[in-house]
C-alpha cells in the first residue's frame, strides 16, 4: 500500500509538471530570448527555463511551505519537513531552443534523503512518466489509459541500443567522443537524445537497453533514475557507487553490468 504522503507528493508533482510543461510549450517565443549562459555559449538558459522553475516552486510552496528545494535554476532551501524537491524545469534546453521535441520537465521528491516520487513530463511527445518508490513506474501518453512500464527483455551487449549525452565543455566532450567511438563496435548502436530525463524514461519504457553519461547533476537524474529502477532497470555510477557527476549508468539487468565494466575500462569518468 502506497504511503498517503507519497500519494500526495505524486499528485502535486504531476500538477506542477503539467503546468510547467504547458508554460514551456505554449509560451515558447519565436525568437527565444536567451537570459544567460552556463558553461559555454552552447549551453543556454532561457527566460522560459527560469519562469518554469518559479512556477513549479511557487505551486509546491503554496501547498507545502515547509519543504526544501534543489533546482537547476537556483532554487535552494533546506526546509523543515524532511521533504526536498529536486527540480529540472527544462531538461534538454538546446533541444528546446532549436525546436526539437525531446525536452522534459523533471520533478522528484526526496524524503529524508531518499527519492520517493519522480515525475517526468515530455510535452511535445504528449507523455508523462511517474513512479513512487516500491509501487512501479507508469506512463500516460497518446495511448489509451495509464501504462505500466517494464524495461526491455534481456539482450546481449552487442544487441543493445544505448543512449548517451555529451558535455558542453569542449575538452570533456572530445573525451566522451573517444569513449563512444570505442563502444560503438560493441553495441547495436548509440543514440544521443539530448535529455537525460527523457532517456531514462525511454529505458523504463523499453525503447532503450542502456544509458550512460558523465557530468550530470542531481536534478538531471533524480526523477528519471527512480522511474527507470521502478521499471526493472539497474542504475549506478562507477562500480559499487550510486550515480554521480563522475558517471551515471542505467540499463536492463542484462546490459547494466557489462556496460558499466566497459565504461570503467575506457575511463568514461575522467578527461
Amino acid at each position: 500500500m502506497t504511503d498517503p504522503l507519497h500519494t500526495d507528493l505524486l499528485k502535486l508533482a504531476k500538477e506542477a509538471a503539467r503546468r510547467a510543461g504547458e508554460l514551456l510549450r505554449d509560451g515558447r517565443p519565436a525568437d527565444l530570448a536567451v537570459a544567460a549562459t552556463k558553461s559555454s555559449p552552447i549551453d543556454v538558459v532561457t527566460e522560459m527555463d527560469i519562469a518554469a522553475e518559479k512556477l513549479i516552486t511557487g505551486l509546491i510552496s503554496d501547498h507545502r511551505p515547509d519543504d526544501g528545494f534543489l533546482g537547476e535554476e537556483g532554487a535552494s532551501s533546506e526546509g523543515s519537513s524532511g521533504v526536498r524537491w529536486v527540480i529540472d524545469p527544462l531538461d534538454g534546453t538546446v533541444n528546446y531552443l532549436y525546436g526539437l521535441p525531446t525536452w522534459a520537465v523533471s520533478i522528484a521528491a526526496e524524503q529524508d534523503g531518499e527519492t520517493v516520487v519522480g515525475v517526468v513530463a515530455i510535452p511535445m511527445r504528449g507523455e508523462t512518466y511517474h513512479a513512487v518508490r516500491g509501487a512501479g513506474a507508469w506512463a500516460t501518453g497518446p495511448w489509451e489509459g495509464e501504462r505500466a512500464l517494464t524495461c526491455r527483455p534481456p539482450a546481449p551487449l552487442d544487441q543493445a541500443l544505448v543512449s548517451t549525452g555529451f558535455n558542453y565543455v569542449t575538452e570533456v566532450r572530445a573525451h566522451q567522443a573517444d569513449v563512444a567511438q570505442k563502444l560503438i563496435p560493441l553495441l547495436r548502436d548509440i543514440r544521443r537524445g539530448g535529455s537525460a530525463a527523457a532517456d531514462l524514461c525511454d529505458l523504463a519504457a523499453g525503447r532503450l537497453d542502456g544509458y550512460y553519461e558523465r557530468g550530470l547533476h542531481a536534478w538531471d537524474l533524480a526523477a528519471g533514475d527512480l522511474i527507470a529502477r521502478e521499471a526493472g532497470a539497474l542504475t549506478g555510477g562507477r562500480p559499487g557507487q550510486r550515480p554521480s557527476r563522475d558517471l551515471a549508468v542505467a540499463g536492463t539487468p542484462a546490459v547494466f553490468e557489462p556496460l558499466q565494466r566497459l565504461l570503467e575500462d575506457f575511463g568514461a569518468w575522467h578527461d
